[in-house]
């Protein structure tokens, strides 16, 4: 998503956060025993899970979920087959849409979030068709009361980060996958949590909507698709004003 649109939808999950706890330690609790089938359950053996598990400690997800969740994975303990797909399609105003989904049934999985395009005035489209206009990278969010782009710089950019965004409220780290991992550790040392902290699809380039009708669409389709149980997460290239974002949110 844009930076600032990325950032005040950040700001407006993070106040539901409490109400969804249960999804979110759900889809975590799916990652880690995705990542724990792939790789095994030895985090310094396995740098997807060491990254998973960074998320599931920034969401304070319970010990005994996460055990669970990798013994799930290691096949210590019984339970369902996961597999992974990614979806892409457009939203209202040509917004493009990469949805990731982890699930036990690919039919439930590809009739519920095409179900959900088309009732947005959408329509999911053929892989590729989308994921070229973004790129695969590590992404950190904060907000500018928490740190400074001085302090970011020293300590992001010696760790393997290769840009740091500023706006008037907030700072972008953005790093390389391979280096997500350094990255996370360098700031937790630094004493410096992100308000966000994911490997994301972020654009390239953005598709402006500057309709407060258009974009109260595309804030609702982002909300459907995240509330499905089989989504994991949802990554958009569009590009609303602060102005036209509060009057979508309010309206």
């Amino acid at each position: 998503m844009a930076g600032h649109s990325k950032w005040a939808t950040t700001k407006r999950h993070k106040a539901a956060v409490d109400a969804k706890r249960g999804k979110i330690f759900s889809r975590i609790g799916k990652e880690i025993t995705m990542a724990a089938r792939e790789g095994g359950g030895d985090p310094e053996m396995n740098p997807r899970l060491r990254t998973v598990l960074l998320k599931a400690k920034g969401s304070n997800m319970p010990a005994d979920n996460i055990d669970r969740a990798i013994k799930k994975g290691t096949g210590e303990v019984p339970g369902v087959t996961y597999e992974e797909f990614t979806y892409e399609g457009y939203g209202p105003g040509g917004v493009g849409f990469i949805v990731e989904v982890t699930t036990d049934n690919k039919n439930r999985s590809a009739s519920d979030v095409r179900s959900t395009f088309t009732k947005a005035g959408g329509n999911l489209a053929g892989a590729g068709a989308l994921a070229f206009q973004f790129q695969r990278v590590g992404q950190f969010l904060f907000s500018s009361e928490k740190t400074t782009e001085e302090q970011l710089m020293e300590v992001a950019l010696d760790a393997g980060a290769e840009d740091i965004k500023a706006a008037d409220d907030h700072f972008e780290v953005i790093c390389p996958v391979p280096a997500y991992y350094s990255v996370s550790q360098a700031l937790e040392k630094a004493g410096l949590e992100p308000d966000s902290s994911e490997l994301a699809w972020v654009p390239s380039s953005y598709v402006p909507v500057t309709d407060p009708g258009v974009a109260k669409q595309v804030l609702r389709l982002v909300d459907t698709l995240e509330d499905l149980d089989d989504v994991q997460n949802v990554f958009a290239n569009f590009d609303i004003d602060d102005a036209v974002m509060s009057e979508a949110q309010e309206s």
